[in-house]
C-alpha cells in the first residue's frame, strides 16, 4: 500500500513543488514580489540557506551543507521504509507520504543549489509569516494530520 501512496501522493506533490520552484526561478528576479491578495498574500522569490521557515539560517556553512543534507537524507529513507511497511492506507500513511514529498522537494533544492527556493509570502500589512514553499506546506500538513489523528483517533491503528 505504501508504494501506491508514494505514486499517488508523494510523486504529484513533489512534481508540483519542483515545477512551482522552477517557474518562480525562471520568471522572477530574486526578492521580486507579486501581490496576489494585496496586504495578505504575495509570491516573493527568496532563497533559504537554512531549514524550514529559515531555521538555522545563521549557522556556519558546513552545518547547513552537511548536517541538513544528512538529516534530510535519513528522514527520506525512514519515511520510505515506514510507507513501504504500511499495511493499509490511513491518515498516518497519507501524512507520511506528504512529509516524504516535502522532504524530497527541499532536499533536491539543497543538493542542486545549496539553497531552498521559497516564494509563498503570507502577511498582514507589515506582520509577516516566514516565506515558505509547497514542500514546507506538505510537511506541515502531514505533521498536522499525524497530530490530529493521534489526538482524536488514538484508538484506531492506521
Amino acid at each position: 500500500m505504501g508504494a501506491l501512496l508514494i505514486g499517488l501522493i508523494t510523486a504529484p506533490v513533489l512534481l508540483l513543488d519542483q515545477a512551482s520552484k522552477l517557474f518562480v526561478r525562471s520568471h522572477m528576479m530574486l526578492y521580486e514580489s507579486i501581490a496576489i491578495i494585496h496586504n495578505w498574500f504575495d509570491i516573493t522569490y527568496t532563497l533559504n540557506p537554512g531549514a524550514a521557515f529559515s531555521l538555522f539560517v545563521n549557522t556556519p556553512g558546513w552545518f547547513k551543507s552537511v548536517v541538513l543534507i544528512l538529516l534530510s537524507s535519513i528522514a527520506v529513507v525512514v519515511l520510505v521504509v515506514l510507507l513501504l511497511r504500511s499495511p493499509k492506507v490511513g491518515m498516518n500513511s497519507i501524512a507520511l507520504a506528504l512529509i516524504l514529498a516535502g522532504a524530497i522537494g527541499n532536499l533536491i533544492d539543497r543538493l542542486s543549489r545549496g539553497l531552498v527556493v521559497d516564494f509563498i509570502h503570507v502577511h498582514y500589512y507589515t506582520h509577516s509569516y516566514p516565506i515558505f514553499n509547497l514542500a514546507d506546506s506538505a510537511i506541515t500538513v502531514g505533521v498536522t494530520l499525524i497530530i490530529v489523528h493521534s489526538i482524536f483517533f488514538a484508538d484506531e491503528t492506521t
